[in-house]
């Protein structure tokens, strides 16, 4: 089974919305009171040892990481932990049960899936081989499927390159959170990790599938969630009616589940974020050991000078702070802008050249929040395992963590520079088209013929082709260029690398042989 992961043990067998602050509840049955979770502080990045790390001696490092700083002191219920392992992998969560969380996000492709935009639902096959070649989809995910790594840290407090699911920390210490279900979101979970897991399964390209498909899609995009015969309600009765589940739910939650009646999205949602939590922990990394250890542990001379650069001269931890590297902030750095875009912006070019009414644009921050300030503003990515998560990018432009970096030397050159055709996609000729309602729900969805897929497809580079849509990235850069030089860029790499914990080189161990629901692992 290759690696063993601490906390699994054999036990039987992105929706847009008004976001409503939530209070959060822990180790709560599904509408029991809410309360502020133990040991949960501020949003100060754990570990911090400064304001900003801008300029800051590499004497002067964040402190090491400890199982402290994450959720459940990193030793949640074994059972819960098992049962969010089934979960994450079995495709029952999904619309038509075809697709799992595992499926764009796998131990074998470092938490994501090695391409730069995935084929959600509908599309076959595991990362690069992944293609939509059978039943029609209905386009790309518009955005990079970011790694998982670390999301048990305390100290994250954002989800998704938008920040659209947040934890906010009130000065009296109440916690709630932000996310696009609103008021619907149920309490007693967990924490945002677990808020997160409840919105792939809502998002019709990712897992529900399209209206008229399955009932959980009808439902997901009428944004119906919560409730009787909400979708999160019908995932749950799914699960229900599997007595392996049922067997695993009451096991994981002694005296609050003991038959399938009991379950709830809540049970769902927190047991994929232990489960995420446990198994995709990293740091163990050499940069780990020079935390904990100093120079009884010493990095390699380039990675030294690299280490130097990044919290020095190259100001890379005015942005990448903390012991995660990431201030869980917003900047717009000109990153180049492939695929369909959010449908943001009001330009008509692609429109009218192929008949296909979509807008290419991605705002950002900007969609969550509606400040001018934020367009095209996206998460400070975590720098853990940088090295493994490839490509990069809010849209994964860049498949060199090299690349990567020289373009924050010099963002508006890079992004005039950027050859959009050395991206390669995964394949795409089966897709559907849709007009919309009055009030923005999806329907007649349509097959595209396959005499106009060349042009569907064109959306995949129109913005990086059009001179409008470029100036208005480079517009809203916020870095100014940075000169370092080659052997300086080389120094950098070698420090990121020692970002790597080596026990995320190989999780195969991780997926399960089967899932209760007996559905197939493989894509």
């Amino acid at each position: 089974m290759g690696r063993c992961i601490p906390g699994l043990t054999s036990i039987a067998a992105s929706v847009l919305a008004v976001a409503i602050p939530v209070t959060l509840a822990v180790s709560a049955q599904p509408g029991a009171p809410a309360s502020t979770p133990a040991g949960t502080t501020a949003s100060t990045p754990a570990g911090t040892t400064a304001s900003t790390l801008a300029a800051t001696p590499a004497s002067a490092l964040p402190k090491a990481l400890s199982d402290q700083d994450f959720i459940h002191d990193a030793a949640a219920p074994p059972a819960q932990v098992e049962l969010g392992r089934m979960l994450f992998f079995d495709k029952i969560l999904s619309g038509n049960r075809n697709i799992s969380c595992a499926t764009c996000h796998h131990p074998e492709n470092a938490t994501a899936d090695a391409v730069a935009l995935s084929l959600g639902e509908g599309a076959e096959g595991r990362g690069r081989d992944r293609k939509a070649h059978g039943a029609p989809v209905l386009g790309r995910v518009p955005r990079n499927a970011p790694a998982l790594f670390n999301l048990g840290a305390r100290e994250v407090e954002t989800m998704f390159h938008d920040g659209r699911a947040q934890r906010i920390t009130a000065p009296d210490g109440t916690i709630t959170l932000k996310t696009p279900a609103g008021d619907q979101l149920p309490r007693g979970l967990d924490g945002i990790l677990a808020a997160q897991a409840l919105f792939p399964i809502l998002s019709a390209t990712e897992m529900a599938g399209h209206p008229g498909e399955n009932p959980i899609a009808d439902a997901a995009i009428v944004e119906r969630f919560a409730g009787p015969g909400g979708a999160w309600d019908q995932i749950a009765r799914r699960l229900a009616a599997i007595p392996a589940y049922v067997a695993m739910f009451r096991a994981a939650y002694p005296g609050t589940v003991a038959t399938g009646a009991d379950i709830h999205i809540t049970h769902v949602a927190n047991a994929i974020g232990a489960f995420e939590a446990q198994a995709f922990r990293a740091t163990g990394s050499p940069f780990d050991a020079y935390l904990a250890q100093g120079e009884a542990a010493p990095l390699p001379a380039p990675a030294r000078r690299g280490m130097e650069l990044f919290y020095g001269k190259a100001d890379c931890a005015t942005c990448h702070a903390g012991p995660l590297q990431t201030d869980y902030g917003f900047h717009a750095i000109a990153m180049p802008q492939l695929g369909p875009g959010k449908d943001d912006g009001a330009d008509t070019g692609y429109a009218e050249q192929t008949g296909f009414a979509h807008h290419v644009e991605d705002f950002g921050r900007y969609r969550v929040t509606e400040q001018e300030e934020d367009r095209y503003r996206f998460r400070t990515p975590s720098l853990r395992n940088v090295a493994l998560t490839g490509p990069w990018g809010h849209a994964g432009a860049y498949d060199s963590l090299e690349a990567a970096i020289r373009h924050h030397l010099d963002p508006v050159s890079a992004l005039e520079a950027f050859d959009a055709a050395r991206v390669t996609l995964p394949p795409m000729s089966r897709v559907y088209d849709y007009a919309e309602t009055g009030d923005g729900v999806p329907t007649d969805f349509t097959p595209v013929d396959g005499t106009r897929i060349e042009a569907y497809n064109s959306r995949d580079f129109w913005a990086m082709g059009d001179p409008t849509m470029r100036h208005a990235l480079a517009a809203a850069n916020e870095l100014a260029p940075k000169d370092l030089t080659d052997r300086e860029i080389a120094d950098l790499v070698a420090f990121l690398a020692t970002l790597t914990d080596p026990a995320s080189r190989d999780m195969d161990g991780i997926e399960p042989d089967a899932v209760p629901s007996g559905l197939p692992l493989a894509d």
